[in-house]
């Protein structure tokens, strides 16, 4: 099968496509880093979920964990890497080439135009 002949979900990338994770990128690519809490709350996670997720997207590299202290408690923060930007673009990209073949094809004159009298 030639790379034409593929259909662009054979590329689908399984560590960033995954709803969770996908979130999590999201949420970082818009906001430069992202607290714990913060990401468990815009994405609905349990404490379980969010760590087992961005221990995948740490071990893909394309996340960086950092803790530290706000004075009261221990925290953790999260940072999209270069490289998890650019695997975020890519299912960026392949997510619009889907969206682009699920649109019906363009017709000259849109099927309700021909609703006129009968002939």
């Amino acid at each position: 099968m030639s790379d034409d002949d593929r259909h662009p979900l054979a590329d689908l990338d399984e560590t960033v496509h995954q709803r969770a994770r996908l979130g999590i990128l999201a949420v970082l690519v818009e906001h430069e880093e992202a607290d714990f809490t913060r990401l468990k709350r815009a994405l609905g996670l349990t404490d379980g979920n969010l760590g087992r997720h961005l221990e995948v997207l740490v071990d893909a590299g394309h996340v960086e964990l950092r803790k530290g202290s706000d004075g009261r408690r221990a925290r953790t923060w999260a940072r999209i890497t270069p490289q998890g930007e650019r695997a975020l673009a890519a299912e960026v990209d392949l997510l619009r080439r889907l969206l682009r073949l699920s649109d019906p094809p363009h017709t000259a004159e849109p099927p309700h135009a021909c609703q006129g009298e009968p002939r």
